[in-house]
């Protein structure tokens, strides 16, 4: 999922993972590995600051001061505010009934409540506008994106809640009722979960492009589109670039810090899940599943059916399968690239905070998570600039796709290394070192074989992640290559649903795979390593 999930909601997991080795001096190789891996993911931004120079500071001062720049900004910050706190006013409550209130088939509501992770927000919107046509504006987008990103808050609060079991158990054994215990014991811990979670909603909603561009609402997002496919206004289109990475950049250290706070204070008095609790809600139940169906049809079945009826629509008329084939490989190829683009970027910095906690491996850690105020359609701009400028040999070539999706989930691939290498027992390394074995042969017999499930783990759902990439693929795909999304978004831009269905359709079945193997992560409240890992990118 996010590192909001892995630190406030898996803190009893982590801190009964075996011990990090803890070295004075990393080896230089490795670092200049780490600094050249952050080097290279920097390109889109610094190329970014260089185009806004180049175009001149008055050009750019005088597009930033423009009234319509505030507009959009305007228009940015209060959708994202608006939807954090939906999900915020939904999440929690919905995670306390999936963890706490003793309900029928509790397993599938977490699934459902999992589920808006596979389908994208301009699958959701082309749901939605092919059941309500006339939604649009901040009433459409608002509706799509507070559906989708509900789970943000959702899985780790749930998470935080498991590990505070034992917690909240022992206060109601000391006389404290159901509600008493949660206020004073489960709440200071789920809290700063909450907080983390809600944050990352704002993240993904200033950083959104389908939905918006789809209600036809004007964002930041959209605009940067429109000013670089329709006048392609370069100066203008890389100053919007730059403030919506500022307000992105903002949000990212506002996560960070939450995620600091969580780990501080559920350190001190989280524990491993115990026995699960369950309060019995009496003839409050049928009103609590009703609310669970209702958050569920909301934000999966309303596009689930939109699609099946549309796909039933599609194969009537008749389905172009070749094209859904061809854009099926498309989307795999191209994902599978920039996974491994992505992994090979992170391993020296993912290995460095795992073995090596110092000031330098912290600081290339943080520095890698400069991909998180990067949103697709910055990346996809910056380098389009990049790629014409320097290299224009490889202007919309498979290459800089992969390499785009590379930067922009390089987070999430360092976290699923860093969480794979950390819980290799260090303990099994200095025994292979006594005997006799070199260092490199430790990393070749011991860490890597037992740290590869992870990895491997990590690796798919980068890719499956990035099947999902929407603006970043339009702006730098090659020529004549469709991938699912890409497909999707011609055909539902002219009103095309029929034809679009089987393209969301096929989209969403891939990626549901990460929402499964994430809630039943969740569900029993521990993973292996691979879980572990693979939680990183969900």
């Amino acid at each position: 999922m996010t590192t909001a999930l892995r630190d406030a909601g898996a803190v009893g997991a982590e801190r009964s993972a075996p011990p990090r080795r803890r070295a004075a001096r990393a080896p230089l190789a490795l670092l200049l590995a780490g600094v050249a891996s952050c080097a290279v993911a920097a390109i889109p931004l610094v190329y970014l600051v260089v185009r806004v120079r180049e175009g001149g500071v008055d050009a750019a001062i005088d597009a930033l001061w423009r009234a319509r720049v505030l507009e959009l900004t305007l228009n940015s910050v209060v959708l994202a505010g608006a939807v954090t706190a939906a999900c915020f006013a939904i999440g929690v409550p919905t995670a306390w009934l999936l963890t706490r209130a003793r309900l029928p088939l509790r397993g599938l509501w977490l699934v459902l409540a999992a589920l808006p992770l596979a389908i994208p927000s301009y699958v959701a919107a082309f749901g939605w506008l092919s059941t309500v046509p006339t939604l649009s504006g901040f009433a459409g987008s608002f509706l799509v994106l507070a559906t989708v990103c509900t789970p943000y808050v959702t899985l780790p609060v749930a998470a935080a809640m498991r590990t505070a079991e034992d917690l909240e158990s022992t206060a109601r054994t000391l006389g404290r009722g159901p509600v008493g215990a949660f206020w004073a014991v489960t709440w200071p811990q789920v809290a700063p979960a909450a907080a983390a979670g809600s944050l990352l909603v704002a993240l993904y909603v200033l950083s959104d492009f389908g939905a918006v561009a789809m209600m036809r609402y004007e964002a930041l997002t959209w605009a940067i589109h429109a000013s670089y496919s329709a006048s392609f206004d370069r100066t203008r289109a890389a100053t919007y670039a730059l403030v919506l990475v500022v307000l992105a950049g903002s949000v990212v250290l506002g996560e960070r810090a939450a995620r600091r706070r969580a780990v501080r204070r559920l350190a001190g008095g989280a524990t491993a899940p115990g026995e699960a609790l369950s309060v019995s809600l009496g003839r409050g139940t049928p009103f609590a599943v009703l609310a669970l169906v209702a958050v569920a049809g909301v934000s999966v079945g309303v596009p689930v059916v939109a699609m099946l009826r549309r796909l039933t629509e599609s194969t009537a008329a008749g389905t172009a399968w070749p094209d859904l084939l061809a854009a099926l490989a498309g989307t795999v190829l191209l994902a599978v690239a920039g996974a491994v683009v992505a992994m090979l970027l992170a391993l020296p910095i993912g290995v460095l905070a795992a073995r090596y906690r110092t000031r330098a491996s912290a600081a290339l850690e943080s520095a890698s998570y400069l991909g998180h105020a990067l949103p697709g359609i910055v990346v996809g701009l910056s380098l389009v600039f990049f790629t014409r400028a320097v290299v224009p040999a490889l202007y919309q070539s498979a290459v800089v796709v992969a390499f785009a999706y590379g930067v922009l989930f390089l987070p999430k691939a360092v976290g699923a290394i860093r969480t794979a290498t950390g819980a290799v027992p260090t303990g099994l390394e200095d025994v292979a070192r006594t005997l006799g074995t070199t260092a490199a042969g430790v990393w070749r017999r011991v860490t890597i074989p037992l740290a590869w499930p992870g990895v491997a783990a990590g690796t798919l759902l980068v890719a499956l992640t990035a099947m999902k990439e929407l603006p970043a693929t339009l702006m730098l795909r090659p020529t004549g290559v469709e991938t699912l999304a890409t497909a999707l978004w011609s055909r539902t831009a002219v009103a095309a649903y029929g034809e679009a269905a089987p393209y969301a359709v096929a989209l969403v079945l891939v990626a549901a795979v990460p929402a499964f193997l994430l809630s039943g992560a969740i569900r029993t409240g521990k993973g292996t390593t691979a879980q572990r890992a693979g939680g990183e990118t969900a």
